[in-house]
């Protein structure tokens, strides 16, 4: 068996100009999980991430954290849905804006929209610009999940990515719906690890979304989900 970690990133840049940059937080997120894996004694045999921003300064962060050296393999497929295009194509005919993230109000319309967008991008009524239709997106992320079966049994992997591939590999392990795996996206939280054993045959969940090295009272104010 092998055992593969899922990392979502740190937290971004929520509401700025450009989302892909780990805030300040984000970065202590990713660097405190690596010093407790250091902590464990984990040790990774292969690190898979996406190609965006926030997913390489998450792997340095864990990487600084634990003292490891990793060369990473950049896998496009893991990279996340871009959620700015999946809302866009749901706006209502004639309106281009996607209103103020910054309010409490304003988080909740770009969350509902979301939704509302991921549904209909997944049921083929939308396609949202420049991104794959759905089972594209899907095959990326299985496309990895593949590979790590054919390649890394026995081995200790990392993958670090996004909420939405990291959902839809646990839906696709747990044979779930389109739509559960959206309830599952929006409830991973920044820095998140998320367990999955596997064979040559398959994957099983193990743990999922859990956040070992926050768990303590003092860094209750860590726990970020954007």
């Amino acid at each position: 068996m092998g055992t593969l970690y899922l990392v979502r990133h740190g937290q971004a840049s929520f509401g700025a100009a450009d989302y892909d940059q780990l805030s300040a937080l984000g970065e202590r997120q990713a660097e405190r999980l690596g010093a407790h894996w250091s902590g464990q004694g984990l040790r990774i045999d292969v690190v898979l991430m996406g190609s965006l921003q926030r997913h390489a300064q998450t792997w340095a962060g864990i990487a600084r954290g634990a003292g490891w050296d990793h060369a990473p393999q950049i896998w496009p497929g893991l990279n996340e849905y871009d959620a700015e295009a999946v809302i866009r194509a749901v706006l209502p005919e004639g309106s281009g804006s996607l209103g103020d993230p910054h309010t409490p109000e304003g988080q909740r319309t770009h969350f509902r929209r979301l939704r509302d967008g991921l549904k209909q991008w997944m049921a083929g009524t939308v396609s949202p610009q420049g991104m794959p239709d759905y089972d594209g997106f899907v095959r990326g992320i299985t496309g990895a999940l593949d590979h790590l079966r054919q390649h890394h049994v026995g081995q200790r992997v990392l993958i670090v990515s996004s909420g939405g591939p990291i959902a839809t590999a646990v839906a696709h392990a747990l044979s779930l719906s389109p739509d559960a795996s959206i309830d599952l996206n929006m409830r991973i939280r920044n820095s998140s690890v998320t367990e999955l054993v596997f064979n040559p045959k398959r994957h099983s969940l193990l743990t999922f979304n859990t956040l070992p090295h926050l768990d303590s009272p003092d860094l209750r104010d860590w726990v970020t989900y954007a």
